[in-house]
């Protein structure tokens, strides 16, 4: 359970405290694009929506109004890491995929009921995973199997998540998806597989300053 966790908190997106805030994309070359991925756009809208579903989801789990607050001022600076995530999940799929890596739905569903009878059942595991990884309920399945990719990924290199030849691979799939990152949220840095804040002193975090406001 310990490496499971771990995992899932490498891999995915961290909760956004603003996403109203979120505006076009200013890369002349992506018009609308937060990112761009081996050729396949992640739109700021798709990024807005991300955001929504975990702010959703957390509305339902904290509908007292200060409780939520608390949570949103926690999160507040975080929109890049949701991009981050997103952009990362990819990364993922793209290396399981070169070594041969498939997941079906039965592998899902054991997972899945595993983790639900270590948790305590199926809403224990929805919170744990919204509270912890920022991964809302409808999102569940998918996140899994991107755990379960990682995995076996690690597997297959006779190594774990945490070790170099795992992160090798990703980095050799970023090379691959020719990762291109709207300046607003940073670059993408293949060695090091992930995304880091480029230094433009132009662009002003309209998030840091709304931090203690609720969506």
């Amino acid at each position: 359970m310990h490496r499971r966790r771990r995992t899932a908190l490498v891999l995915t997106a961290a909760i956004v405290a603003a996403a109203p805030l979120l505006t076009a994309c200013g890369n002349d070359a992506h018009p609308g694009a937060a990112a761009v991925v081996g050729g396949q756009r992640i739109t700021v809208s798709q990024l807005e929506n991300r955001v929504e579903e975990v702010r959703d989801a957390q509305r339902a789990a904290v509908p007292d109004e200060a409780q939520y607050a608390q949570v949103v001022a926690k999160t507040g600076t975080l929109t890049r890491d949701t991009l981050h995530g997103m952009v990362l999940d990819r990364v993922l799929h793209r290396a399981a995929e070169d070594a041969g890596i498939t997941i079906s739905r039965k592998e899902v569903q054991q997972m899945r009921a595993g983790l639900e009878q270590q948790a305590g059942g199926a809403e224990a595991l929805r919170t744990a995973w919204l509270q912890q990884y920022s991964v809302a309920p409808r999102r569940l399945d998918e996140n899994l199997r991107l755990q379960l990719e990682a995995q076996k990924l690690a597997a297959k290199l006779g190594t774990d998540t945490s070790q170099p030849a795992f992160w090798k691979a990703l980095s050799e799939a970023s090379e691959e998806l020719d990762i291109d990152l709207n300046p607003r949220y940073g670059t993408w840095d293949t060695q090091r597989v992930g995304r880091v804040d480029a230094k433009t002193p132009w662009v002003r975090d309209v998030t840091a300053g709304v931090a203690q406001q609720p969506a």
